[in-house]
């Protein structure tokens, strides 16, 4: 239970000389090594420009089936509509009289947003980064991908990216942190990428802000009274992302886990990325109570935690909650809304997952009249005086005396 507790981060360290050398490559030779790496890497052709033309992308659309572009549509809507109700407002009230205090709430410039395009072409990472950016008002969105799969370019066409760029990896990392010729440097990078990705965004992380650093899916279940099929079901779906995940059944029933093994067991057979990740990493732990369960799971901080609804109120560490039977965390991965750009390595314990709040800053602002500093005056002299700020101090006296 400790090594669970205290996992953190993927261990990047044997990957970060190889990857400083790319990053600081890019950074000094901006195009010219960018695209070696991508040649390289990404299959990017000598004449292919690392812009995609928005004639591919339209295309792409075009050549989409009806069904897609459905659940694009549908898809985006519930992720659009949920970041609007996460968007804070702006405001100003007196604080006390004289004295107005508000919030500001204004849009990063620009963001660049990394779609994974390896074993999985991830077009539902592109809705999920560039829908809050959007919501946001954030102007200068940019995407970048390797070898971008058709419906990933549909997706961007949809959502109307006119910067998407094809190219991934650490090069394209530190691209957007640093720009070249043919990408301009952004003010954030977001999304999830494999450990070459997670180690540039750490590389990168003091000259371009960063979301977090994403590691290797994590899925903690709780039950006693579940249908074994839903819960193996959903087991085997998070496995399937990367033979590195973590999923583990926190359970009271000892019938249970032992169903749920079963089933498990039986739906891998087809499936060897789940097979391997469960046979390395999964687990069922079995504790006295529900209530324990929860408690265990919040030692974990999991990046997803499906439980009874009932038991929600007890939670205080996990990137995304799904309640209750018919709840998939894939739903999450996909359509209901929330995001699925979620925290890992235990780092649920001091944020939640990517949303519309990451691309946006809220400013403070105040405003104090004359009535105002006659109040305010005397105590913050005060405090000036006890830290030894004089002339903190004379700022305040001078104005409370001409008030």
């Amino acid at each position: 239970m400790q090594a669970l507790e205290q996992r953190g981060a993927t261990d990047l360290a044997e990957l970060e000389p190889m990857v400083r050398r790319i990053v600081n490559n890019v950074r000094r030779n901006g195009d010219r090594a960018l695209r070696s790496y991508a040649a390289r890497w990404d299959g990017l052709e000598r004449s292919e420009p690392v812009l995609v033309p928005d004639a591919d992308a339209q295309e792409a659309w075009r050549r989409t089936s009806a069904g897609l572009r459905e659940a694009i549509t549908q898809a985006a809507a519930n992720i659009r509509r949920y970041c609007a109700w996460q968007k804070p407002e702006e405001w100003r009230r007196e604080i006390q009289p004289g004295v107005c205090v508000g919030q500001l709430v204004r849009p990063l410039e620009s963001v660049g947003c990394y779609v994974p395009g390896g074993r999985y072409p991830l077009l539902s990472t592109l809705l999920m980064t560039v829908i809050p950016a959007q919501v946001a008002g954030v102007p200068q969105i940019r995407v970048v991908s390797p070898r971008p799969a058709q419906a990933t370019l549909a997706a961007a066409a949809f959502l109307g990216v006119r910067e998407f760029y094809r190219v991934g990896g650490a090069h394209a990392v530190a691209a957007l942190a640093y720009g070249t010729e043919s990408i301009p440097r952004v003010d954030k990078i977001v999304g999830p990428g494999n450990r070459y990705v997670t180690a540039a965004k750490k590389l990168v992380a003091f000259d371009c802000a960063i979301e977090f650093l994403a590691g290797p899916t994590e899925a903690v279940f709780i039950s006693d009274k579940g249908e074994p099929v839903l819960i193996a079901c959903d087991l085997v779906a998070q496995a399937e992302h990367d033979p590195d995940a973590l999923c583990i059944l926190i359970t009271s029933s000892h019938e249970l886990a032992k169903a749920v093994q079963t089933e498990v067991r039986r739906r891998t057979n087809t499936n060897p990325i789940a097979a391997e990740s469960l046979t390395r990493r999964g687990a069922i732990l079995l504790v006295p109570s529900l209530e324990e369960a929860v408690e265990t799971a919040n030692r974990i901080a999991p990046e997803h935690l499906t439980l009874p609804s009932a038991l929600a109120p007890a939670v205080r560490n996990a990137g995304s909650i799904f309640l209750n039977a018919f709840t998939p965390q894939s739903a999450g991965d996909y359509i209901s809304g929330p995001n699925h750009v979620l925290p890992t390595g235990a780092m649920a314990r001091v944020r939640g997952g990517l949303s519309v709040l990451d691309f946006l800053r809220v400013i403070s602002c105040q405003e104090v009249s004359r009535e105002g500093i006659r109040h305010i005056a005397p105590p913050a002299i005060a405090l000036a005086e006890a830290e030894g700020l004089r002339a903190h101090a004379e700022s305040l006296r001078v104005r409370c005396s001409n008030a």
